[in-house]
């Protein structure tokens, strides 16, 4: 199984609690006006890589992992691998996505990426409610699930 990454940001603090080793996937349909990473919407971008490759980083690097991108449930299947792996050694994985609690909470493939999640920081940016200040998220629409 693998998951089409762009870039893999290695002990970053700004995506979740703590140092954390941060894999941006590629590829999302929300598009949301004044995304701070729009070359992330193209979901050829980037390259494959395994789920045994990605898990030699988080290992070497020894941190919680956070999944954003583009938006990582457009991969659930690869996201639930990803994440169960994770867990399994012992980290909690967050994931950032612009669908809302609710959308996934109606949508069987989406909740069972997040079996071993620890959280998400979801619903869509919205340039409007765009908030400096807010600890973890771009705007003030968006909320951080606990699962």
């Amino acid at each position: 199984m693998t998951l089409r990454v762009l870039d893999i940001m290695r002990g970053t603090t700004v995506d979740g609690p703590g140092f954390r080793t941060s894999i941006y996937v590629a590829g999302c349909r929300h598009r949301c006006p004044g995304c701070h990473n729009p070359h992330s919407w193209d979901f050829e971008a980037g390259q494959e890589m395994s789920i045994d490759e990605l898990m030699e980083i988080v290992a070497e690097e020894d941190f919680d992992v956070t999944l954003s991108g583009g938006d990582p449930l457009y991969q659930p299947e690869a996201v639930a691998g990803l994440a169960a792996r994770v867990r399994s050694i012992g980290h909690s994985v967050w994931v950032y996505t612009g669908f809302t609690w609710e959308q996934i909470q109606q949508t069987p493939r989406l909740m069972g990426a997040l079996k071993d999640v620890e959280a998400i920081v979801e619903g869509p940016f919205v340039e409007s409610l765009k908030d400096p200040d807010l600890l973890f998220r771009g705007s003030s629409n968006q909320r951080i699930i606990y699962l």
